[in-house]
């Protein structure tokens, strides 16, 4: 199907970044993803027809929101929750880690969804200011606009705003979220963020290997690969996986992943007391939605996020920081 399209009539981008991403990646999978992105716009915007019903697509179910939050006197207190971010600390145990690699402290924010923070990131900037020297890797698990779709360049403005604070030996790896288009990959990239695309790359000390994999939005485009992303990985080498859902987690474990990072959910976002989510956006187990959880061998951990979707509001859910630990 894409041998017959011409991928610029899909794409902002210029030729010459269309052309590396299809010498990097193929031109099935941009011309894809790109196509998909078109629909979406087409569907969702455009009025000429409809899409399954996500959430994150709605303009209608914010503003219900934000209208039942302006009657209850409620909207300034979740705006507020919005910049009331924790630090969350995990420590992944595995008896097949490298010991090169014993500690290795991996800093994970997600769903930044920069470009609607209230405060413009200035308070998050400021977290990430003192976290600097307390860990080894990071890594972004998409979702760095607010919107699925319309202009990006505010969000990447915001995001380099963000990674100016971002300092570790390993650097920087990220995936793209359902709220991101393939456009945004070089703006991502010139900033210094490592986009994995279906794509892995090693990690190396002390003569000892071990592989960081990411994946493409696996929740609305449907575009992940984990075969592909896992292939040039050895057998029974330690890996970590980058998705933006849990909803991969199975083929994921399948695949022999030991960690499966990941967000999309905000755990809920907009909770009831104790913070039951009311929804969570995911087709899988409410256990994956939040948090530290386990399926077979693999441990995984789905991060709250630091921003908000649909409206920047939350409620019994406050944002988060994610400091993931490995131990041996």
């Amino acid at each position: 199907m894409t041998q017959s399209i011409k991928l610029t009539d899909y794409s902002t981008m210029g030729s010459g970044q269309l052309n590396e991403l299809i010498n990097r990646l193929g031109q099935s999978y941009v011309g894809n993803r790109l196509m998909l992105q078109a629909h979406h716009s087409s569907k969702v915007y455009g009025g000429r027809g409809s899409l399954r019903f996500h959430p994150e697509n709605s303009e209608t179910l914010p503003l219900l929101i934000k209208y039942g939050l302006f009657l209850t006197g409620m909207t300034k207190r979740c705006s507020n929750n919005c910049l009331n971010y924790r630090i969350r600390e995990h420590v992944f145990n595995f008896k097949n880690l490298p010991g090169a690699f014993h500690g290795l402290r991996i800093l994970q924010l997600s769903d930044i969804h920069a470009d609607a923070i209230p405060d413009g990131c200035h308070k998050l900037k400021d977290a990430l200011e003192k976290f600097r020297g307390r860990y080894d890797l990071c890594v972004l698990t998409g979702d760095y606009r607010f919107q699925t779709n319309r202009e990006y360049q505010t969000c990447l403005e915001k995001m380099q705003f963000l990674t100016e604070s971002i300092s570790c030996p390993y650097g920087i790896y990220g995936i793209l979220g359902n709220h991101d288009f393939l456009e945004m990959v070089h703006g991502l990239e010139s900033m210094g963020v490592r986009m994995l695309l279906n794509e892995s790359v090693a990690l190396e000390n002390q003569g000892q290997r071990i592989w960081i994999a990411g994946v493409d939005d696996p929740h609305f485009y449907h575009v992940h690969d984990i075969p592909r992303a896992m292939q040039q990985i050895p057998q029974k080498s330690f890996s970590i996986l980058l998705c933006h859902s849990p909803e991969a987690c199975r083929q994921a474990s399948f695949a022999g992943v030991d960690v499966y990072l990941c967000g999309h959910t905000h755990g809920g976002q907009m909770c009831l007391p104790g913070g039951i989510p009311v929804i969570t956006n995911s087709s899988v187990s409410r256990k994956y939605s939040a948090g530290a959880w386990a399926l077979d061998r693999m441990q995984g951990y789905t991060s709250r996020g630091c921003g908000a979707s649909g409206l920047p509001a939350r409620l019994n859910c406050p944002p988060e920081i994610n400091l993931h630990i490995l131990e041996g």
